[in-house]
């Protein structure tokens, strides 16, 4: 992220790589040279006109205020994240169909050779992981673009490889879309998700490619239908594979599905089911035996723990919620990815507001913009909870939890 105490030519660059322009492309996009761009960039020209700072700012669909340093009151649900010019570059790829192509006579792409977008993808889960948000979203419409592409002209692979490569594009897309409070979109990505594996030869790929559609189809407020799909494909893809002799990677896509599933009950208020999945889950990490990240699901004992918290959130019982988070081993809740440990104490902040304790809540939160600020700063649920928290405690917040407000832009 661009700091305000960056000089400007290092705001100007943060924010050229950010948008994906070249400074050649930038530089003809103001009527400039690509030395002028260069100069400008590495400081040794110096922007003291207001009207360039002004004509950059346009051309970088940005306030001028942001390259002089001045970030404007960030908007809920994009609070220090992507914005919108790029939610809407992500929408617009969604939106094409490069594989038509040759006959809406657009200009011929080159494909991408299969294991350089193999290399991509795992780059762009790994920034998923780390919550780093704006990375993935600048790695998503790149991937978008290319990936659709390689499954008609597989280059260093078949169409089937490509595919599979597609389909997890799709399904980072769909969750990071999902997260920023893009339901509708999130929802397409996750459809795309499931075509694309059918298309492939890995069935656990559309395992996990059904987690997102349900879960798309939970923002959508769709819960029964979130619930039928997970565990409807989490009971076929179990017999398929014969229980107990299943490989890691089938318990863990199939516990996946189980802890989908069991938030969907428990967001239809159905607490019996909610709980029965969570059992199912508990009973597969323990034929797992440990922690895993097969098909980046992060499933194993202390997972199932992380979404019985959560489930007990979502049916309003957060006393429950937190004597749960008390029983998870602090080391084991340190080894997961980041984005689980923050996603966990923003559910916990929410299990302390609903028991009145605004103080833990507020530490909570805190904990969590630690582990990974994106995942608090991105989301209109953690925004929402941040002004919660403020017009509910007694006397002035606390320092630490008073800066993560202003950052955010929920204090006036």
């Amino acid at each position: 992220m661009e700091s305000e105490t960056q000089p400007m030519g290092r705001r100007v660059a943060y924010w050229r790589q950010r948008r994906g322009m070249s400074q050649q492309v930038f530089a003809d996009r103001i009527g400039k040279s690509k030395s002028w761009v260069d100069k400008i960039e590495r400081g040794v020209r110096r922007l003291d006109k207001y009207s360039v700072i002004t004509e950059l700012a346009e051309s970088l669909s940005i306030d001028a205020g942001q390259l002089l340093g001045r970030e404007p009151r960030r908007r809920p649900g994009l609070g220090g994240c992507l914005d919108q010019v790029e939610v809407e570059s992500i929408r617009q790829s969604l939106e094409r169909y490069e594989r038509l192509g040759r006959f809406l006579e657009a200009a011929p792409i080159d494909p991408t050779p299969i294991p350089e977008l193999r290399g991509a993808v795992n780059y762009c889960w790994l920034a998923f992981e780390k919550g780093h948000y704006p990375v993935v979203a600048r790695s998503l419409i790149q991937l978008l673009r290319e990936t659709p592409l390689a499954e008609d002209r597989p280059l260093g692979g078949t169409a089937a490889d490509a595919a599979e490569v597609m389909t997890q594009v799709y399904q980072i897309a769909s969750t990071v879309l999902r997260k920023l409070g893009e339901a509708q979109l999130a929802w397409l990505a996750a459809d795309r998700a499931i075509s694309a594996a059918n298309r492939g030869n890995d069935p656990l790929l559309a395992g996990i490619a059904t987690t997102r559609v349900a879960n798309a189809l939970r923002s959508l407020g769709r819960y029964q239908a979130a619930l039928d799909l997970n565990v409807q494909v989490a009971h076929g893809l179990i017999s398929e594979s014969g229980g107990e002799t299943s490989s890691p990677a089938e318990i863990s896509v199939y516990g996946a599905l189980l802890l989908q599933g069991a938030m969907a009950a428990a967001l239809a208020g159905d607490a019996t089911t909610s709980a029965d999945l969570l059992d199912s889950a508990s009973r597969a990490a323990n034929i797992l035996g440990r922690d895993a990240n097969y098909y980046y699901t992060s499933f194993g004992p202390t997972n199932v723990m992380l979404h019985r918290a959560a489930a007990f959130v979502e049916l309003g019982e957060g006393g429950d919620a937190l004597a749960v988070h008390d029983r998870i081993p602090p080391a084991a809740l340190a080894d997961l990815v980041a984005e689980r440990r923050a996603h966990h104490y923003l559910d916990m902040s929410r299990a302390c507001v609903q028991v009145g304790d605004i103080e833990q809540a507020a530490r909570h939160m805190v904990t969590a913009d630690r582990n990974a600020p994106a995942e608090i700063r991105c989301r209109p649920v953690a925004i929402e909870l941040i002004d919660q928290i403020l017009h509910r405690a007694k006397g002035e917040p606390a320092p630490e939890m008073r800066r993560l407000a202003e950052e955010v832009g929920a204090l006036n």
